[in-house]
């Protein structure tokens, strides 16, 4: 950190950072200490908060944090430490420049040391100047070939960060980055079981209503989301919310014809003889007069 830097940051936030990294504390210490107590954190909006706070409390440049997440391609706030980090991260998402931005895109640590004479990003630079960030340091996150976002530091002075704020601030972006993957995959898999829970329930109401096996009842789920270009966990939660009698409401040929279709299936599925015990061969009974 310069003298600058130093000089930008009053005695009070000075006393806090150093509270949370004590001088006796190496890098080593105090990133494993930090590692720790992230790991014990209950769930992501939880983790994602601890690592901007813990930013915040270890990284000597650091005045402000957040991390900007990826959302169905659209780059969102979704963790900070101040109001003015979500007003910082909207001028780079409306302009569609920034530290932010670039480090999402470029794969990469991306710093500006003075934003008042920055000149990769002059629409985002001014204005966040006016906003009181002179410096700003953006981490990517990056999970096996999954860009998730970034961990954005932003300091009221110039040339606010140095060597050892960048190797903290690697760190926490790898942190942050493996518990959002993870989430997203836990929700993945969260969501694939209620699915395949909801489609169970519908073919379930579906056998009893029409007297439909079960592979008959899967086909009239299918030809109904067919016939009404629907996803077929969409027919499935309508018809275990509303009953059976949603089949009913298919536009497309209507539900008598898509019944009669899957007990036509029923009956012209082949019938399976009965199990016996093993190595035992069934003897036909008497014809039927």
């Amino acid at each position: 950190m310069t003298a600058d830097a130093e000089q930008g940051r009053s005695t009070e936030e000075r006393g806090r950072t150093t509270a949370s990294a004590t001088p006796d504390e190496g890098v080593g210490a105090v990133l494993s200490r930090m590692a720790r107590s992230l790991q014990e954190l209950p769930d992501l909006a939880q983790t994602l908060q601890g690592v901007v706070d813990a930013a915040v409390a270890n990284i000597r440049g650091a005045d402000f944090a957040g991390i900007t997440q990826i959302v169905d391609g659209i780059p969102r706030t979704t963790a900070g430490t101040d109001p003015l980090v979500g007003a910082v991260d909207e001028v780079q998402y409306e302009t569609g420049q920034g530290p932010c931005l670039s480090a999402i895109a470029d794969q990469a640590t991306v710093s500006s040391a003075d934003l008042a004479t920055e000149t990769r990003w002059p629409d985002f630079a001014q204005r966040t100047v006016d906003l009181g960030i002179r410096s700003m340091l953006a981490f990517q996150l990056f999970v096996r070939s999954k860009d998730v976002g970034a961990l954005n530091l932003y300091s009221r002075a110039p040339g606010a960060f140095d060597a050892v704020d960048e190797q903290m601030g690697l760190l926490l972006a790898s942190h942050a980055a493996v518990a959002l993957v993870g989430a997203q995959e836990l929700g993945d898999l969260q969501a694939a079981l209620v699915t395949r829970d909801v489609i169970g329930q519908a073919k379930g109401m579906l056998m009893e209503r029409f007297s439909l096996s079960g592979p008959a009842a899967f086909q009239l789920l299918v030809a109904a989301s067919q016939a009404t270009n629907r996803k077929l966990r969409d027919i499935a939660v309508s018809i275990a919310q509303e009953g059976p009698g949603q089949v009913g409401r298919i536009p497309t040929g209507g539900a008598p014809g898509l019944v009669e279709q899957a007990r036509e299936a029923d009956r012209s599925a082949p019938v399976r003889p009965a199990a016996g015990r093993a190595g035992e061969v069934r003897k036909p009974g008497p014809p039927r007069r």
